[in-house]
């Protein structure tokens, strides 16, 4: 068997595969030999069927299957040993007129190759690298938010501006009957709310639908409609209140701190806010290495220039997926991931000239590191090595959950890479700003 490429440029090849007789003949012949040994043809005892006989029967597609067989494990090989980086798989260019009687046959396949280029991660412009902070807000809503769950209800006569009133939404004509619990600053505007201040029980307010909420998700949950129904629904309902409460807060005590966080963790209101402010950022952690992995990422596509196969990379999506498609559908994909494939290719040249590995120690300490976090928000805070080795080696059996550890373990090296060598400017925010920076003010 002999293997030659032509290099047609510095993206795009072609490899012809010449394949003699000696290379499969061996096989084929020790194939039609067994099947010799099984055969069942009428008129034959087992075993005895003349050769010829099952060479005509099966003969040619055992051939047909051994070359095809032979021709990619050579490929395999060629790319392994020759080190091609290529995109996508082989494609072999058509050829109906195989002669499966002949004795030697050729087969020629497109390579599309990975280009050169090297990554730049020194930006002119500095990246924003977010750190967000909690600030006195965001700790005293939350405080307010644990006393009004951990406090008692107090009945109420008439509705006040902090009031949780209970009551049944209904309309007859849409069918629509259904009790809620609602507290007014989930309404939209403060006519709404004016329109409760001051009723008792057993009183109906109107309202109209359109604008009542400031999401429609809440609407959908006070009249138990379904998201189609709620989309640009514009009708009357009534609210009958059939009770009123006041939430008493909890006060600040220890009582409250042990209930929180076990016992003797939070002796303080000082250190509940410490507390609070701590397991807050440890939460923004996330969202802000996301945003700078973003911004990298985008950087780096924008900045790191090469060219792609791209005729090559749009013939091979024709037939690469699950559903073939046709030559506008596989150019419309193309286009639609030619970005993601270009910050692949970066990525792993990233991976390759910075010795980023994850090893199956890392991937079972992160598994491990994961359990212990779950455990601990259902109390079980000191769990045995075993049980977290076990429930490791179960969440590990499964390849799916396995390569997704892996692939959180490569983003963190990689954050870790960018903060080290990056062009960064590190910008301290509250979370409110950060939203309103990041996703805009809405």
């Amino acid at each position: 068997m002999n293997i030659t490429r032509e290099n047609i440029d510095a993206l795009n090849a072609v490899l012809k595969v010449d394949i003699a007789k000696e290379d499969y003949s061996d096989s084929v012949e020790k194939i039609l030999t067994d099947y010799r040994k099984t055969a069942n043809i009428p008129g034959f005892r087992k075993g005895h069927v003349p050769m010829g006989m099952v060479k005509k029967q099966y003969g040619k597609a055992v051939l047909v299957d051994e070359v095809n067989k032979l021709l990619q494990e050579s490929l395999n090989k060629y790319l392994t040993e020759e080190k091609l980086d290529v995109l996508g798989q082989p494609l072999p260019r058509p050829q109906d007129d195989i002669n499966w009687d002949a004795d030697n046959f050729s087969f020629e396949f497109e390579l599309g190759l990975a280009p050169e280029f090297e990554v730049e991660l020194e930006s002119k412009t500095p990246i924003v690298q977010y750190h967000i902070v909690a600030d006195d807000k965001m700790i005293d809503e939350q405080i307010e938010r644990i006393q009004k769950q951990y406090g008692k209800l107090v009945s109420q006569d008439t509705v006040e501006k902090d009031s949780e009133i209970t009551g049944v939404y209904k309309n007859e004509a849409q069918d629509i009957e259904n009790t809620v619990t609602l507290t007014l600053d989930k309404f939209k505007d403060s006519e709404t709310e004016k329109k409760f201040i001051g009723s008792k029980r057993g009183d109906s307010i109107t309202l109209q639908t359109k604008g009542l909420y400031n999401d429609d998700h809440e609407l959908m949950h006070a009249l138990k409609l379904d998201h189609d129904a709620i989309h640009g629904l514009d009708i009357e309902v009534t609210f009958t209140i059939s009770e009123i409460n006041k939430r008493e807060l909890a006060d600040l005590d220890q009582d409250l701190f042990d209930k929180l966080f076990g016992e003797g963790t939070v002796k303080s209101a000082t250190e509940l806010k410490e507390k609070i402010k701590e397991d807050a950022e440890k939460q923004f952690v996330q969202q802000a290495e996301q945003k700078l992995l973003n911004d990298v990422t985008e950087f780096l596509v924008d900045n790191t220039k090469f060219d792609l196969p791209a005729q090559f990379l749009t013939k091979w999506m024709q037939t690469a997926g699950e559903k073939e498609m046709d030559a506008t559908q596989a150019r419309e994909e193309y286009e639609k991931s030619e970005k993601s494939l270009r910050y692949q290719l970066i990525e792993g040249k990233l991976i390759t000239n910075n010795n980023i590995q994850v090893s199956m120690d890392d991937i079972r300490n992160h598994a491990r590191e994961m359990i212990k976090e779950q455990m601990a928000q259902f109390g079980q805070l000191n769990p045995s090595d075993k049980e977290l080795d076990d429930i490791a080696a179960r969440i590990l059996s499964n390849q799916e959950e396995a390569r997704r550890i892996s692939e959180q373990l490569v983003s963190q090296k990689l954050i870790a890479l960018y903060k080290e060598k990056a062009n960064l400017k590190v910008k301290e925010v509250t979370y409110e700003n950060f939203v309103k920076e990041v996703y805009g003010d809405k």
